[in-house]
């Protein structure tokens, strides 16, 4: 809202913009719902591996509903990226991998799928509005739908009494990994085809074991420096005009 105000942008309703800004709420909270639930029965490496996978998806509809077009560079970006996603995820050995353990890894996997799904509506709106007033709506009608399914006793206990990290976690989530990320990422899908966006997706699981390692503490191998290079490697063909 305040960025909305400072850059002086139009508060009007497009009910054509708006309809579909509506459908994209919906597959938000869905997404999201089907990835929190995942993530309460499995892990949260597993969940970064999986979500890996959006890349494909995202290739895939890009192909299907803006007849984005797959050259040979583009997919051999995109199987050298996932090699190297693979490599990762099997600590140098691929057959090594066995992920979908349980309902949770399903979950996760359908996340990445739905993603794929949001990123599609997303890149239709953003074409024709503007990313941040997509966003701001978008939030807006996500508290909208999700509201009368969490405003209760329980919910605001556990808001009131939460910790100070709490609060820091919840701003951090809010303003960083869902604001700010949603409005790069709507940008990123106006400008750039689905698939070239969505082979930097390959680099989560790649960060995600660099901030496990200063973060937790977590052994940083050599596999896992090779596995980010082939993903590196990978991002830079499908992206190279």
């Amino acid at each position: 809202m305040i960025i909305a105000l400072i850059q002086k942008r139009d508060f009007s309703i497009n009910l054509k913009s708006h309809s579909y800004i509506f459908l994209l709420a919906i597959i938000a909270v869905f997404h999201l719902w089907i990835q929190v639930t995942g993530m309460k029965f499995t892990t949260a490496s597993n969940t970064g591996w999986i979500i890996g996978t959006a890349p494909i998806f995202m290739a895939l509809l890009g192909l299907i509903f803006f007849k984005e077009k797959l050259n040979v560079l583009k997919i051999t970006g995109i199987i050298i990226a996932t090699f190297g996603l693979l490599l990762l995820v099997g600590k140098g050995n691929p057959a090594n991998i066995d992920l979908i353990k349980n309902k949770g890894d399903l979950l996760i996997l359908s996340s990445s799928f739905t993603w794929g799904i949001y990123s599609m509506v997303n890149k239709k709106i953003s074409l024709n509005y503007s990313p941040v007033m997509t966003i701001l709506y978008l939030f807006i009608m996500m508290a909208i739908i999700i509201i009368p399914f969490t405003i209760n006793e329980t919910s605001i206990n556990s808001v009131i009494n939460l910790s100070s990290i709490g609060w820091i976690s919840i701003l951090f989530l809010g303003l960083l990994c869902s604001g700010v990320a949603y409005v790069i990422w709507a940008y990123a899908l106006r400008e750039m085809e689905s698939a070239k966006v969505g082979a930097y997706l390959y680099f989560e699981p790649f960060v995600t074991v660099i901030a496990a390692w200063i973060l937790l503490k977590e052994d940083i191998t050599l596999f896992m420096i090779l596995s980010g290079l082939i993903i590196t490697a990978g991002v830079y063909l499908v992206n190279k005009d």
